[in-house]
């Protein structure tokens, strides 16, 4: 597998932010009590990672060190805001559903650890590579949570039934706890897959 394969696909396993690193766990629990929130976050923050790690691989030799990690805020603010303007505009349900969480992507560990551990040391292309590889890793994670939640909280996927009118939704699932619940039962199998493989 080539160099950039393997930085695309460290992201969707390896390094899941979610699974492995442990990061971005306030929307991967927060917005996830259906699968159409998990998508519009994890694009979102896709379009974010990608963005923010190509301007800041661009800029790494021009930023001085001292002002280093402010510089890279500032770069994922900028793009933050097009997203929440962007959603507000042509999305306006859904921005509305995620609310404060858009937001609060500027603070997310995944992007800013991308973008200091990662984008500031490597060249564009390879740069842009690990955001992608990381945030479809990352959208993955809350879709997964999501369908779950989903799924047995109401009975539906996409908002399509798929258990029938016969079934009786666990409203806690769509709850705050439901997402702790999803979250530690599928932590739980993929550490289950990872030390059979």
């Amino acid at each position: 597998m080539s160099s950039y394969g393997k930085e695309f696909t460290k992201g969707l396993w390896a390094e899941n932010p979610v699974y492995r690193m442990v990061l971005g766990l306030c929307p991967a629990l927060a917005v996830t009590n259906t699968v159409i929130n998990s998508i519009a976050m994890g694009l979102a923050t896709m379009f974010v990672l990608m963005c923010s790690n190509t301007v800041v691989s661009t800029f790494r030799n021009f930023i001085p060190s001292k002002v280093r990690i402010p510089s890279f805020i500032i770069v994922i603010a900028s793009f933050v805001t097009i997203v929440d303007l962007t959603m507000n505009a042509w999305a306006h349900s859904v921005h509305k559903t995620l609310g404060l969480f858009i937001p609060l992507i500027v603070v997310n560990c995944l992007i800013l650890g991308r973008s200091e551990a990662f984008a500031s040391r490597n060249p564009v292309l390879r740069s842009v590579v690990d955001g992608f590889g990381m945030s479809v890793g990352f959208t993955l994670a809350l879709v997964s949570i999501g369908a779950a939640r989903e799924v047995l909280g109401s009975g539906t996927f996409l908002g399509y039934s798929v258990l029938g009118a016969g079934y009786t939704d666990m409203l806690v699932m769509i709850l705050p706890p439901g997402a702790f619940l999803a979250m530690g039962v599928l932590l739980g199998a993929f550490n289950y897959i990872d030390q059979r493989g």
